[in-house]
């Protein structure tokens, strides 16, 4: 989304398929910008086979590898989906005793857009803030290594953009033309499993 990077109270690391969020947490932790991190996440369709304990702890046990002290770390394993993370999140943080003001949601490339949507929504009060690694598509296909699974995700993931407002999931984004247009031949050529059944 092309949103500043600056200091924010808390980050929620959402979990998902790509173990890099849990790595970027722990650089933008060491450079300073939130004293405590969640990781959000239990065990999704495209990541239980590689997190077989769940996203949030498997990102969890990456970062502390990468020197993120466990006393900085809030732990939620129980998301199935975005909504989830964002409202378990914020649950734990209130059970911590900790009530941010603003909120850093780190997530896969492709993902910043849908977890802003749904964040506004479900979380209102707080200012968000949004990032993923910075990566080239070429290169995130190839540390994947998956191009249909990626493909079929960015398909399912704009799909979701433009219906969950509909369903009171999220705030209403504006979707252009070519983007719909490119999502509609993505569709058309198969790239269609992470499709909401209707």
């Amino acid at each position: 989304m092309g949103h500043r990077l600056r200091k924010v109270d808390v980050a929620v690391g959402l979990g998902s398929n790509d173990l890099g969020v849990a790595s970027f947490c722990a650089e933008l932790y060491h450079a300073g910008l939130f004293p405590t991190l969640v990781f959000t996440g239990g065990s999704g369709r495209p990541s239980a086979a590689l997190f077989p304990r769940g996203e949030a702890v498997h990102f969890r046990e990456r970062v502390l590898e990468l020197g993120v002290p466990d006393s900085a770390i809030v732990l939620e394993p129980n998301a199935a989906n975005t909504g989830q993370n964002i409202a378990f999140s914020r649950q734990v943080l209130a059970d911590a005793g900790i009530t941010p003001s603003t909120v850093l949601l780190v997530s896969r490339p492709g993902m910043e857009r849908r977890s802003f949507a749904t964040a506004r929504r479900v979380w209102p009060e707080v200012e968000v803030v949004c990032a993923s690694e910075p990566v080239s598509f070429d290169g995130y296909l190839k540390r994947i290594g998956d191009e249909k699974l990626v493909l079929d995700m960015l398909v399912g993931g704009l799909q979701r953009v433009i219906e969950y407002p509909k369903l009171g999931f999220a705030i209403e984004q504006d979707v252009p033309e070519d983007v719909r247009s490119a999502y509609e031949s993505l569709v058309a050529a198969g790239f269609d499993s992470r499709l909401l059944s209707t």
